[in-house]
């Protein structure tokens, strides 16, 4: 192979490499912005599923009400009116706050990921661009860690460790770039700006969740591997076709 065959295929190396990781971006917004999308539409059903459930009290109040009490004209309009009030307020009231920093630390550790996602998610419009694609991934990768905690008991340091990153250590390191000033976000220091120094963070940080996880799964994975290699022996046959 000439030099140039050689620099030909480290192109094509490379390019795939980066075709590679911006599919698994493009896929990680996608997966978050589906999420997001979801639990909007779950807000607005259960809204509307509450604001049906408390008008149907009032109007089985008001009947009963009515059968000691006539209602009357005026009566009636007073029912609509109440029922108009409590659509409106159940409709414009604020959505459930994310969870706080300080609840991330005392969280149940199966529900972290999915609470510390939630945190994220509440610091995603504040952060530049290039963060929010990092925060979309790291929540990919929050919901594939969550089922491994299920199986931590009798594994303190490793829960320990998963509580440290996802629970303290990242909630803390957000936290630490929102404190500053908005234009100095952009401005050099020693050789990275705040914005730069928060994706390197995020990157890591994504990456050390993946780590956890493989960590965390690597039982299954001999499990599986023990499995498929005993299932080879007792069901090949001699030839090794099936």
């Amino acid at each position: 192979m000439t030099e140039v065959d050689q620099q030909i295929e480290r192109a094509r190396a490379t390019m795939a490499r980066i075709s590679e990781d911006y599919r698994g971006q493009m896929g990680a917004q996608y997966r978050a912005h589906g999420k997001r999308l979801k639990r909007k539409a779950t807000s607005v059903g259960a809204r509307l599923a509450f604001i049906f459930a408390v008008n149907a009290i009032i109007l089985i109040a008001a009947g009963v009400a009515g059968m000691v009490i006539p209602l009357g004209l005026f009566g009636g309009l007073a029912v609509l009116l109440l029922m108009a009030a409590v659509t409106i307020a159940i409709a414009i009231a604020p959505a459930a706050r994310a969870p706080s920093e300080k609840a991330l630390r005392e969280v149940d550790i199966k529900s972290l990921p999915a609470k510390t996602e939630r945190w994220l998610e509440a610091q995603r419009p504040a952060l530049p661009a290039p963060a929010r694609g990092m925060v979309d991934r790291i929540g990919t990768r929050l919901e594939t860690l969550s089922p491994q905690l299920g199986r931590l008991e009798g594994r303190e340091e490793e829960a320990y460790e998963v509580r440290r990153l996802i629970g303290e250590q990242l909630p803390a390191f957000v936290n630490d770039y929102a404190r500053v000033p908005e234009p100095l976000r952009r401005v050099e220091r020693n050789g990275r700006t705040p914005d730069a120094e928060l994706v390197a963070g995020l990157q890591l940080i994504e990456q050390e969740i993946a780590d956890m996880t493989a960590r965390l799964a690597q039982n299954d994975l001999d499990s599986l591997s023990t499995r498929g290699r005993f299932l080879e022996m007792k069901y090949r046959d001699e030839t090794g076709d099936r």
